[in-house]
């Protein structure tokens, strides 16, 4: 029952997607297109953040010198 619940849950959650951003009205290859655009931004912010915010804290950290 776990496992229902919890597809239940996340179709929810994608009806809401759907909805809010009114991808509704596209056609399924749009969406496809739509959602690949998305993960990919998502993706590249990700990766942006994990690679460059340790040298930026680190910068901040020397600067305030709370880090020698």
């Amino acid at each position: 029952m776990a496992l229902g619940d919890a597809w239940k849950q996340l179709s929810w959650f994608y009806y809401q997607y759907v909805l809010v951003t009114a991808l509704y009205m596209l056609e399924p290859w749009e969406r496809t297109i739509f959602n690949s655009l998305l993960i990919t931004v998502a993706a590249m912010a990700v990766y942006t953040c994990y690679v460059f915010m340790p040298q930026h804290i680190m910068a901040i950290l020397h600067y305030f010198e709370v880090v020698q």
